[in-house]
């Protein structure tokens, strides 16, 4: 039995999903989102009407036990939910059992696909990232492509006859819950600060000896080929790890993080993301700063992609972070094409948080973040408030500038008589 509001931990979902592991036909089904909470299911089911992005059965069921929950129940209900290290910590034992045979579906073309069901089988698929601007209708979108992706995939097991069961989950929650006690206590919190229970996963380091040169890390990490071709690298790059970073260089004035991945998507054999930064002095400042220089696409080994990037700057011994980092113009730190093999890639990468010399105890160190301190905001409203001030400063001194009578007409005596000079 399970409470209201309990976070379970992976210990707890290995216990509730043994069955899966025992039965005989034992054949897994495991669809994985970069972010996803029970919330979802409901909000989206009833805030749209006859748009609900989920059609298929799988999801049907669910939607349908979740609303005869609520229904029965006499309060307010806070439903239990999964601690988000318990999806990779499901994935490390999976993979590290012996009895399974893992198979990544990335292409999402299961029709070659070869399934021996005398043995188990795990089916990883990588479902397509859900929209990061803010925007529900966006993620409402990217939710019911995510549910086409499942009845496709499950409907095509099932024709084949073969006996599966399914699990669906996250990298991390889309929807925190804050109590009020909370709210009062948020404040800017980055890796260097942060508690270990509030990262989802670590951040990826390049190691030279028994020493971290550079650390990396990102909550959605995607490129978007020709316009069309989406590449989420998130999961490869942080949670399973299926990146090359042989290449990678460090030393005191340069370092090179590089990312190697292989087939990626489908029609791409290979990818290599590269970011390169310096270290230099400049006597401005009287100090050194390290700086990320540009960052170098190269697919299939052949097509070379370079940008320069704006704003990604900070102090030797701090880390960078920006919230958005891309190819939009609307990014405060932006990559900007210096080639013509550049404009076929758009970039996002969101949270960015990347040091690459000075590291300390395998840590970030403090962040220099993108954001500055005087915003658009902030300096709408000084420019405001200096002119209603100059208005009043020159108000107040016309007032001064006011002088009275010092000589009064007396209707006992003789007129008063004021020459025009005075």
């Amino acid at each position: 039995a399970v409470h209201e509001g309990q976070v379970l931990s992976a210990q707890e979902v290995m216990v509730l999903l043994q069955p899966l592991f025992t039965q005989n036909s034992r054949n897994l089904v495991l669809f994985l989102q970069d972010r996803l909470s029970i919330d979802d299911f409901t909000y989206f089911s009833e805030s749209y009407g006859n748009k609900n992005p989920f059609q298929n059965r799988v999801n049907k069921l669910l939607i349908n036990l979740l609303q005869e929950i609520l229904q029965s129940s006499p309060s307010s209900l806070v439903l239990p939910a999964v601690d988000c290290k318990a999806t990779g910590y499901l994935l490390n034992v999976l993979q590290e059992s012996g009895d399974w045979k893992l198979t990544n579906l990335t292409n999402l073309n299961i029709s070659q696909l070869e399934v021996n069901a005398s043995k188990p089988n795990l089916l990883v698929v990588q479902l397509q990232p859900l929209s990061s601007d803010l925007k529900e209708i966006s993620t409402l979108e990217a939710i019911a492509e995510n549910d086409k992706i499942i009845g496709r995939v499950t409907m095509d097991l099932q024709e084949r006859g073969i006996h599966f069961s399914v699990i669906y989950t996250a990298v991390r929650p889309s929807r925190i819950s804050r109590r009020t006690s909370v709210v009062a206590e948020l404040r800017r919190q980055l890796m260097a600060v942060e508690e270990e229970d509030s990262v989802s996963y670590p951040p990826l380091n390049v190691t030279t000896g028994n020493y971290t040169c550079i650390l990396f890390y990102a909550s959605n990490f995607s490129l978007k080929a020709n316009r069309s071709v989406l590449i989420d690298l998130t999961n490869a790059t942080f949670l399973t790890q299926n990146v090359d970073i042989s290449a990678s260089e460090c030393s005191d004035s340069n370092a090179t993080l590089s990312l190697k991945y292989t087939k990626p998507v489908n029609g791409i054999s290979s990818l290599e993301i590269r970011f390169l930064m310096t270290n230099k002095f400049y006597e401005v400042s009287a100090r050194k700063w390290s700086t990320l220089d540009s960052v170098e696409i190269v697919q299939d080994g052949e097509k070379f992609a370079k940008f320069n990037v704006s704003s990604i700057s900070a102090p030797a011994e701090y880390s960078f972070h920006c919230q958005l980092v891309g190819t939009s113009n609307l990014y405060p730190a932006r990559l900007v094409p210096s080639n013509n093999e550049a404009k076929n890639w758009d970039v996002f990468i969101s949270e960015l948080q990347i040091q690459g010399f000075n590291i300390i105890n395998n840590q970030f160190s403090y962040a220099s973040d993108c954001t500055g301190f005087f915003t658009p905001g902030i300096w709408m409203g000084l420019v405001t408030s200096i002119i209603l001030l100059w208005i009043v400063t020159y108000g107040i001194h016309m007032i001064m500038q006011l002088t009275t009578n010092n000589r009064f007409d007396d209707p006992k005596g003789p007129a008063l008589s004021v020459p025009q000079t005075e």
